[in-house]
């Protein structure tokens, strides 16, 4: 539930603290006063989208801040803590949470959860577990079907939630094979025409076997062919000069001559310079035989190796040309293989995809039946349910039903579900979408809820201005519930009639200062004489009215009669 609630530069409200707590709170105010900003504040902090515009006028930034009592441990504190804040314990498994949220004029915004910095986002998770808020545009929207159903599905509980979540497996499974079949089906020409192409492909690199590199070594080999006598001369003279040719000495004998000539000496300190000489002696002598077997390659290799090896670049080229590069072209002869395989194996995969699709579809048949009965026998409980509670918030005659009916699968399942009713008897049950008034689509929202609230329990209700339409005997009733409910959840209520007010365990006025603006003062939890004239003025308009105030002590006596 949530503690309490700071609010500072939100609409017409500079600066105001809203003590909570748990029971009924009904909050109450003159027309302007500030009272819808309490429900902005608090969407402020459920994560709803921050408006610049709700911004005071003159100020900078408008901010919200929140405590929150919440289990120690479980979902929300989790979440807190995954986003990087933490929650205070209190003692008995309970914690505070503190979360904040900032929107300044030209439209920036700030959040904060358990001390740190978050995303808007996480506020709106925290708000799945935290709390469900109603005000008139949520009465509009119960006129929607998908909200009907989802109604209908909180109250189906476990048993339903297992039957929606088995169907959603099976529509999903369902759904994937069909979309592969299809697809398959619609390009097998596509694919047939690729099949082909890359068989094409891969025969052409099958044939050429080529290597990694190759075609970087046949440029240096027909660049060394191209030059073959060039070379030859190079390499000739060279081993001539290192090994002897004709009378001339050769290097060889040179450095042996020399290191000879050292080691005659006998000197410690030429010996290794003699060492050193012999050590380019041997190191000649292989060079010296590099170069005979370069010369004998050279003579081996004739004018038909250029030839082939050029016929080799120019097919290697090609391939190049087609794939990129080499290296491209014999990845492609790895992969393509079960590219081809598969492509090939189209016709198969098509018959084995349709036995597939015809079995998830005979499962997902199945899912659905299951779902349909467990939503029927949920609406028929739910309609007697809400219907008695609609008894006891002034529409004794009036009946609701739910129906169920097939439609076109979707991922919900594949049923429409109507809420229906019969406002008085002999009246045919219409959708509340068509025949409610705007006091009765309250007040069934309100039953549903109160059902609801029983089998999926919420901590924390925020209506604003359920009682919209409403007055006398049905906005008493109303009251009565609403303090019903907080036995078992915090409720906080928006409202304008006395009626409902009369029955809050916790009474709040949101008052004009005079000069139009609302100060941390002008919002109170009101008590004894106070809160009867506020009473009063919610009744005649008169806060100082002896007649109003009889009929607010009179209002208030009913919450002491409920007890």
């Amino acid at each position: 539930m949530i503690e309490e609630m700071r609010l500072r530069d939100l609409g017409v409200i500079a600066e105001a603290t809203l003590p909570m707590g748990p029971g009924f709170t009904a909050i109450t105010g003159e027309t302007g006063a500030g009272k819808t900003m309490v429900v902005t504040g608090l969407g402020l902090l459920l994560g709803q989208r921050a408006d610049s515009g709700a911004v005071r006028a003159g100020a900078a930034q408008a901010s919200v801040d929140g405590i929150w009592i919440v289990p120690e441990q479980g979902a929300v504190a989790d979440r807190v803590r995954e986003a990087g804040g933490d929650v205070e314990p209190i003692g008995n498994g309970m914690a505070e949470l503190v979360v904040g949220r900032s929107i300044s004029s030209e439209g920036r915004g700030r959040a904060s959860v358990g001390g740190r910095a978050a995303p808007a986002g996480v506020l709106a998770d925290l708000a799945d577990e935290l709390v469900v808020v109603h005000g008139q545009s949520d009465q509009l929207r119960l006129r929607t079907a998908s909200a009907q159903r989802d109604a209908l599905d909180r109250f189906g509980g476990m048993p339903l939630q297992s039957a929606l979540a088995g169907y959603r497996d099976a529509y999903e499974r369902w759904k994937e094979l069909d979309q592969t079949l299809t697809s398959l089906v619609a390009e097998q020409d596509a694919r047939a025409l690729e099949a082909e192409h890359l068989r094409a492909q891969l025969a052409e690199i099958e044939q050429l076997q080529p290597q990694p590199g190759e075609d970087t070594e046949l440029a240096v080999r027909a660049e060394r062919l191209g030059n073959a006598e060039e070379l030859r001369l190079a390499a000739a003279t060279s081993h001539g000069l290192l090994s002897g040719d004709g009378d001339q000495p050769d290097a060889s004998a040179l450095l042996a001559e020399a290191r000879r000539a050292l080691e005659r000496a006998h000197d410690p300190a030429l010996e290794e310079v003699a060492d050193q000489l012999a050590d380019l002696g041997y190191r000649t002598a292989d060079v010296a035989a590099s170069l005979s077997t370069f010369l004998a390659d050279l003579d081996e290799s004739g004018p038909h190796e250029l030839a082939a090896v050029e016929e080799r670049r120019a097919a290697l080229g090609a391939l190049v040309r087609t794939h990129g590069t080499l290296d491209a072209a014999i990845e492609l002869l790895e992969s393509g293989s079960a590219r081809l395989a598969e492509l090939d194996d189209d016709g198969d995969r098509v018959e084995r995809l349709t036995v597939e699709r015809e079995a998830a579809a005979s499962a997902l048949d199945e899912s659905a039946a299951a779902l349909t009965i467990a939503r029927v026998d949920a609406a028929g409980r739910l309609a007697s349910a809400v219907t008695i509670e609609l008894r006891e918030l002034a529409m004794p005659d009036a009946r609701l039903e739910i129906a169920v009916t097939p439609s076109q699968p979707s991922v919900f399942g594949r049923d429409d579900v109507a809420i229906l009713l019969a406002p008085h008897p002999g009246a045919e049950p219409r959708s509340v979408a068509r025949s409610a008034s705007g006091g009765e689509l309250s007040r069934v929202m309100l039953a549903i809820e109160v059902v609801i609230a029983s089998v999926d329990p919420v901590p924390t209700f925020v209506f604003d201005e359920v009682d919209a339409g409403i007055g006398g005997a049905a906005a008493i009733e109303v009251g009565r519930r609403l303090a019903r409910l907080a036995r078992s959840s915090q409720v906080i209520a928006v409202t304008h009639l006395a009626q409902v007010a009369a029955f809050a365990s916790n009474h709040l006025s949101v008052v004009k200062a005079h000069d139009g603006s609302v100060t941390a003062s002008d919002v109170k939890r009101l008590d004894g004489a106070e809160r009867e004239a506020e009473m009063a003025r919610l009744l005649s308009g008169m806060p100082d009215s002896d007649a109003a105030l009889t009929h607010a002590r009179e209002l208030l006596s009913l919450r002491t009669d409920d007890r």
